[in-house]
């Protein structure tokens, strides 16, 4: 999470990694946030602050398999889609779009955000993506989605009316997505994001005197794009508003990183922005969008800072812990070998659509990883995760240390050695490009055997690109864990560490 520097100044982006799609609302002086997840259980990770600038997970909104169905054959970047969360009438509601196939779009609530969440109510008359929420002066709930379309809709019996056509962005632009209509002042206001949240993303705006319009389109339109200029932040769009205790107004969105040369790559996913807006003539300015972000009028509240050290004591995982699609208690469990997390292999690698995983998101682009593993009982190890078809590994068996590199078609044995039998500690190091190469992508991954002094006997060095959404696509970022490609296998302790700030 951001720190706060000397230079009066907190660090964008206000959640790192791999948190997309990011949706807000505030109850009193507390904030809460909520992001995309796609193919991983559980689903919707769940933010709270005080503050705008720290936050703190709470909870996954998508915790248990009746809420979340993701069956094997969901690809990468399937399931979970961009939702809304929103407050109204006492209780906490969220919307989301289930990509898998006769999932469709799902409504949740709860009177806790940290859960638990209901089951969910399924929404067959709501359709396509991205869908929103919002209620009129008269209690009507009204449900806008990608395209853009609006259906009235109960939120308690799932029923709608028929959809209906809005305005739907600049005339030929691409992907009108990411809708949220809010009532301010005299006007209904409609934030969309066009133009694909690839490069050409950006945040356009519109109002109107009703929920459905008519809508005049904000003549400053795009209100924020970082299109076609060198600015470090890129891919910038899928916004939601929220208004601080003081009237003052914020904007969060999502946003990539890109590094090395042509044509730049992004390696931790489209993560959460936080920039400042104002109102002008009644059209919301936005302001600078930076890595430093100016400290906000209000005083910082920092929340308790995340350990470095997961040691696996607790008789559940701790919420930022994701899995592939599910997570069978017979296959992944603290309750086996007390302080110690038991995975049990279903696939033979990370290339099978049912392995075996747990992980957390990468949110720093240097970072050490390190994990106490025993491979007595079976083979497994630590992997730097993409997709089925981009991810490295490094795995121990009795008496060896191997890494594998799985490249789209392609899969190696880039490195082997001898290990003692027992227990080892496994690394990998994530670290900047040197100057001279950095042409040829944003990093370098390094994984070795730790040794009893502590230094990482590098077995092999391997260039990030090819675990880089430029490279392998869809809309998720990297993710660093545990795995067992045979057998069963046990992990002592898990350590993430950053290096440093970014």
């Amino acid at each position: 999470m951001p720190d706060q520097r000397t230079d009066n100044a907190v660090t964008n982006p206000v959640i790192p990694g791999f948190h997309p799609d990011p949706s807000i609302c505030r109850v009193g002086d507390d904030y809460y946030l909520v992001c995309s997840s796609f193919e991983y259980f559980p689903g919707v990770p769940v933010f709270h602050s005080r503050d705008l600038v720290h936050w703190t997970q709470i909870g996954n909104v998508l915790d248990r398999p009746g809420q979340l169905r993701l069956p094997p054959g969901t690809p990468s970047s399937g399931g979970i889609y961009a939702p809304t969360l929103r407050h109204h009438d006492g209780r906490f509601w969220l919307i989301v779009t289930n990509v898998a196939r006769g999932e469709g779009n799902l409504l949740f609530s709860a009177t806790d955000p940290a859960g638990p969440w209901s089951e969910p109510v399924r929404l067959p008359g709501v359709p396509g993506i991205d869908p929103d929420l919002a209620w009129d002066e008269d209690g009507v709930c009204w449900c806008t989605v990608a395209g853009v379309s609006q259906v009235r809709l109960d939120p308690l019996t799932g029923e709608t009316s028929a959809p209906r056509r809005l305005w739907s962005g600049t005339p030929g632009a691409l992907a009108p997505e990411a809708p949220h209509l809010y009532r301010i002042g005299a006007y209904w206001y409609l934030l969309i994001a066009e133009g694909g949240t690839e490069r050409g993303h950006g945040v356009s705006i519109a109002r109107g005197p009703t929920p459905s319009g008519p809508f005049e389109p904000c003549p400053a339109n795009p209100i924020l794009t970082h299109r076609g200029t060198d600015h470090p932040i890129q891919n910038t769009g899928h916004a939601d508003l929220v208004r601080a205790p003081d009237g003052s107004w914020r904007m969060v969105l999502l946003g990539v990183r890109p590094r090395g040369g042509t044509p730049g790559w992004h390696v931790l996913g489209r993560e959460t922005f936080l920039v400042p807006v104002e109102w002008v003539d009644g059209w919301p300015v936005v302001g600078d969008l930076s890595p430093d972000l100016p400290v906000p009028p209000w005083p910082l509240r920092p929340g308790p800072e995340e350990p470095v050290r997961d040691d696996f004591d607790d008789a559940g995982l701790q919420p930022r812990w994701i899995s592939l699609r599910e997570r069978p208690e017979d296959r992944c469990t603290t309750k086996e070998r007390p302080g110690w997390l038991t995975l049990r292999a279903a696939g033979s690698s990370l290339d099978d659509n049912d392995a075996v995983f747990v992980g957390r998101r990468q949110q720093h682009l240097t970072c050490r990883t390190r994990a106490l593993i025993d491979p007595s009982e079976g083979r497994g190890g630590l992997a730097v995760r993409l997709d089925e078809r981009h991810h490295y590994e490094i795995e121990a068996a009795a008496g060896e240390v191997t890494v594998f590199a799985r490249i789209g078609p392609l899969r190696a044995e880039v490195a082997c050695r001898p290990a003692a039998a027992g227990p080892l500690v496994l690394g990998v190091d994530v670290a900047p490009q040197p100057p001279q190469d950095a042409r040829t992508g944003p990093d370098v991954l390094s994984f070795g055997v730790v040794e009893p002094d502590g230094t990482l006997s590098v077995l092999t060095t391997l260039e990030g690109r090819y675990l880089s959404t430029e490279v392998a696509g869809g809309f998720t970022g990297r993710v660093i864990g545990m795995y067992a490609s045979a057998g069963t296998v046990h992990f002592d302790w898990f350590d993430y560490e950053p290096l440093h700030t970014s």
